[in-house]
């Protein structure tokens, strides 16, 4: 064999050697032994990476209920029953929670709210309308109906109505909140799932402009915050419930001649489910 040859593969393996022996040393000394209870909490995980946590992801969450700065309980993906696994995992009580649902504050659809006298052409994305020119609704602070929530929701919980207003599908929703990261007017909040009580309604107008461009807007009249006691608060022209005080006994619903401010579901039903309950 020629000698160059020799001499080339003996300098390739002599380097090889050393590399890999560099490698090996540098593994040992620099190696950084990870918590086999990281990877047992995100294999309970459901895996959607969807940031509802305010993590990074589900591997990041995982890394920070080992290191105690997230909560067992606090993956709303996987609800209660992720919650009691990852719990018997870390040797801790896992809690009860809360599922927590979108819920849509504007009532003010295609039959609702007042339509621009110019009709709108353009890209039909709610980001997109909101940009240009505010979409074809008077209403700037109103759902634009351009159903963005729906398309980003990876659970198909969410459909746009024959109004033009999304509705969220409760046994579907994961509680994920991608649907609220997605809406440019934040008409979409995160409440839990058995609250009923809200003020449908974004518009900080005042009461004469409020009135010009929606049907079933907040008329900023405050009559629901002078009589209810604390349980609603006036933020400027707008109504906003205190849950902390909250007192539906004392919410004048009846005086609200717009209906902004409404059940979610009819009281009669909330009686029957606690009926039900009770036997």
């Amino acid at each position: 064999m020629d000698a160059t040859l020799l001499i080339a593969l003996a300098t390739m393996g002599g380097l090889g050697f050393i590399f890999a022996g560099g490698l090996a040393i540098a593994d040992k000394k620099l190696r950084v032994e990870e918590n086999p209870l990281i990877g047992q909490i995100n294999d309970s995980l459901p895996g959607a990476n969807c940031g509802a946590c305010g993590r990074a992801g589900c591997y990041d969450f995982a890394s920070n209920v080992v290191n105690g700065t997230a909560p067992v309980n606090g993956c709303p993906v996987g609800g209660n029953d992720t919650a009691v696994i990852i719990a018997e995992i870390m040797g801790v009580e896992a809690g009860s929670t809360v599922k927590m649902v979108p819920r849509i504050m504007c009532r003010g659809g295609n039959s609702e709210a007042v339509k621009k006298m110019a009709e709108y052409y353009g890209p039909l994305s709610c980001k997109a309308m909101d940009v240009v020119s505010g979409g074809d609704k008077m209403c700037y602070y109103g759902c634009l109906g351009g159903g963005d929530c729906v398309e980003v929701c990876p659970f198909d919980a969410m459909i746009m109505n024959e109004n033009g207003i999304p509705e969220v599908i409760e046994e579907l929703c994961t509680g994920c909140t991608m649907c609220v990261k997605a809406c440019p007017r934040n008409v979409i909040e995160m409440h839990p799932i058995d609250r009923n009580v809200f003020v449908f309604c974004k518009n900080e107008d005042d009461p004469k402009s409020s009135k010009e461009v929606c049907n079933v807007s907040c008329w900023g009249c405050g009559i629901c915050a002078r009589k209810s006691e604390g349980s609603v608060e006036m933020i400027g022209f707008l109504g906003h419930i205190n849950y902390d005080k909250l007192d539906e006994s004392k919410i004048p619903f009846d005086k609200c001649k717009s209906g902004a401010i409404n059940h979610l579901r009819p009281v009669i039903e909330d009686l029957k489910i606690t009926d039900v309950q009770n036997n």
